[in-house]
């Protein structure tokens, strides 16, 4: 087994690689979360990610936002106001910062962590193209993150968590940094049964999404151990990637709230 350090390099340099053009996709995912399909493996199973998207919401994004790397729309089930300080985890080359900028407008705050230097500095390209001054992209790892206590109205995060090697430790952080009465909406992998251990030794399946993802009831009980309420899954999709343990494979999108 790979240690969390050795994970999160393996990582790092997928992802880094990706944002500088390098690769356009994780290779153990080729075909999956495009912006047309999210089908792992053969990309038998078609679904339009941008479909909860609204029209207003894909014309805020720049062009080269889009990476193809998410595996849900969090930012369209994350309720968003006006003046609202939201954050979002594992923020990539901006796509969900640029869609919750439209609905805090002005007076709100989006702030995006990522631990890949080379996809900040995407990031702040894109930021450029469309002048968002409330917008705001940090360097930061989610078991550790830059934000103050209780001081974000919104946590999003799409296909992201399933990277951390600690999940308790990302949760633990999502509840520190959100106010009371805020909530956290995230997209991520998880799998009913279990991933072998020659999976979960897999550094480029950990990139790839796969061998970090927990068991479904394993994940939620995480969220419920950090002591977030009304915890509920508002989305779900099974991927057609074919697991050697034979477990199902799962996108979901999951909201919490700390009371």
């Amino acid at each position: 087994m790979k240690t969390n350090s050795e994970i999160k390099e393996a990582v790092k340099e997928k992802y880094g690689r990706i944002a500088e053009g390098e690769i356009d996709v994780i290779p153990s995912i080729s075909s999956c979360c495009t912006p047309s399909k999210c089908g792992c493996g053969d990309g038998s199973v078609v679904v339009d990610m941008s479909a909860k998207y609204t029209d207003a919401d894909r014309t805020a994004i720049p062009e080269g936002a889009d990476l193809g790397l998410g595996c849900g729309t969090p930012a369209a089930y994350a309720h968003m106001k006006e003046g609202m300080t939201v954050l979002d985890l594992g923020s990539g080359a901006g796509i969900d910062c640029f869609v919750a900028s439209r609905y805090v407008g002005k007076s709100g705050k989006v702030i995006g962590v990522d631990m890949t230097e080379a996809m900040l500095k995407k990031a702040n390209e894109n930021k450029a193209k469309v002048s968002a001054a409330n917008v705001e992209f940090r360097l930061g790892e989610i078991e550790h993150l830059p934000v103050e206590d209780g001081s974000v109205d919104r946590v999003i995060s799409n296909c992201v968590i399933n990277l951390v090697p600690n999940k308790e430790n990302a949760f633990m952080e999502i509840f520190r940094v959100l106010k009371h009465g805020g909530k956290f909406t995230v997209s991520d992998i998880v799998v009913d049964g279990a991933i072998s251990e020659e999976e979960r030794r897999d550094a480029s399946l950990w990139a790839g999404c796969i061998s970090g993802a927990l068991d479904r009831k394993e994940y939620l009980d995480i969220i419920k151990k950090v002591g977030f309420q009304e915890i509920t899954i508002v989305s779900e999709k099974r991927y057609d990637y074919k697991l050697k343990s034979d477990a199902g494979l799962f996108s979901i999108t999951v909201s919490g709230m700390k009371q």
